[in-house]
């Protein structure tokens, strides 16, 4: 129930036919008429305050609240996981984790070890910068093995999208995360599953179904470029430094989630992980690691500034994106609009974690952006929660999931990957778009699963 001294507004009809405009208007700015998204988010928001009946003061602090909390709370993560980043990528530490993948798998297994290395740079990468840097290796390992440049990169370009969009820290789960106050640690575990499931499924997609049969081969442009050789091989650092950045921050959070559920909470052990766990503590904890492989004196020098600016300008969309999704989620819990949503599939009997899923596919359509899709569909879902019975990482997983089904020319991913593969749009929407789609369903599944028995 809503509570009419604290309501934004309290029509049933007039909260509905907001809410409906939201995402209408949304749908145009962005779609029709090429609108950044921060403007197309501002300007319904605004809007909506002007509608006949909305009590103004409680729309405006909860705007302000809304903005303001969800920032307080993920704001610095954010940042953080964009420094790691960045020194990933100039260190040459995606190059050493490659290379890991490759003797692991081996390399008679190269779409495979591919596919296996998007698993772990989309923790910590976005998806087309290291899709740009892996460019090279995806031309070189397909002439070499004389396999299309399509079985060679689907697998790899659907599981960067999938732990991209679903496995924090990188931006996007942590602010679909704090949006619905859901547990890091929690999502990281089983994000991971069921990221590795969607990124096998993809794999399979271009290895065996759609890959050997669209055509195109490697391109001479890359013929002899390969992430393994050069002058800056023997620089390269070793594989526990290459690792350590991603993976001491996901131990650290995801331990401190497991301490809540086995240890009392004045164990001296849980206390302790309170704090190192704490994502600020433990991302911190990452850019140390992540600068210690720094070898060079220009990087030194670029480290003390340039990465931190490069970071922060990056940051700065999903910051001031997942703010506003902050706003409209506490101006949502404020109208009937949420009753009257969740009565609905309540009435027909549909599985709630449908309505997160459904919403991240339409928030990415509408967008082009993976990140965008699974904060809409978190900020939507949010006031939703308790009527919905849906835990707030159920919520999230489903909702990232579905932010990675639609991937074809509105997506600026799709655009990199296609042009660096030299494949026909035809072929990329077929072969890319398929990898995702395939991967974000099976995903789904996944997290249904896991719903179903009760993990999340």
């Amino acid at each position: 129930m809503i509570d009419p001294a604290s309501a934004v507004v309290t029509s049933p009809l007039l909260a509905l036919i907001a809410f409906l405009g939201v995402i209408i208007l949304l749908l145009f700015l962005i779609a029709k008429w090429r609108w950044h998204v921060f403007i197309a988010l501002l300007i319904p928001l605004l809007l909506f305050g002007l509608i006949p009946g909305v009590q103004t003061n409680n729309f405006i602090d909860a705007f302000e609240k809304g903005f303001g909390n969800t920032l307080g709370s993920i704001g610095v993560v954010i940042v953080l996981g964009s420094i790691i980043a960045e020194a990933l990528r100039h260190t040459g530490a995606i190059q050493t984790i490659t290379r890991t993948m490759v003797s692991v798998v081996g390399s008679s297994r190269m779409p495979l070890a591919l596919t296996l290395t998007g698993f772990v740079l989309g923790i910590a990468i976005f998806s087309d910068v290291a899709y740009v840097i892996l460019n090279p290796l995806v031309h070189s390992a397909a002439k070499a093995m004389n396999v299309t440049i399509s079985v060679m990169s689907i697998g790899l370009v659907g599981s960067l999208q999938l732990t991209h969009a679903i496995v924090p820290p990188t931006p996007g789960p942590l602010a679909a995360a704090a949006l619905l106050g859901a547990d890091i640690g929690k999502i990281i575990i089983f994000g991971a599953i069921a990221c590795l499931a969607g990124s096998l499924a993809s794999w399979i997609w271009g290895q065996y179904i759609v890959g050997p049969r669209i055509k195109t081969m490697a391109s001479d442009e890359f013929a002899g470029e390969d992430l393994f050789t050069g002058e800056h091989a023997p620089e390269l650092p070793g594989v526990w430094s290459s690792y350590a950045p991603i993976a001491l921050p996901i131990l650290l959070i995801s331990a401190q989630s497991v301490s809540r559920l086995f240890l009392e909470q004045d164990h001296f052990v849980r206390a302790a992980l309170a704090y190192i766990g704490w994502p600020v503590a433990a991302l911190s904890a990452g850019v140390w690691l992540a600068y210690r492989n720094i070898r060079t004196d220009e990087h030194r020098l670029a480290a003390k500034s340039k990465w931190i600016e490069e970071a922060l300008r990056i940051s700065a969309m999903i910051l001031v994106v997942t703010g506003l999704g902050g706003s409209l989620s506490e101006i949502l819990k404020g109208t009937p609009a949420v009753d009257t949503i969740s009565g609905f599939f309540a009435d027909y009997g549909l599985p709630a974690i449908l309505l997160p899923f459904v919403i991240g596919i339409i928030g990415n359509m509408i967008t082009g952006s993976t990140t965008v899709g699974v904060i809409t569909a978190a900020a939507l879902v949010a006031p939703m929660l308790h009527n919905l019975a849906l835990s707030p990482e159920a919520a999230m997983l489903a909702g990232a999931s579905g932010s990675v089904i639609i991937k074809y020319v509105n997506s600026s991913y799709f655009w990199v990957c296609t042009s660096l593969s030299k494949l026909s749009v035809n072929d990329a929407i077929l072969g890319y778009g398929g990898a995702t789609l395939v991967g974000g369903i099976v995903s789904f599944l996944a997290v249904c699963v896991m719903w179903v028995t009760g993990l999340i």
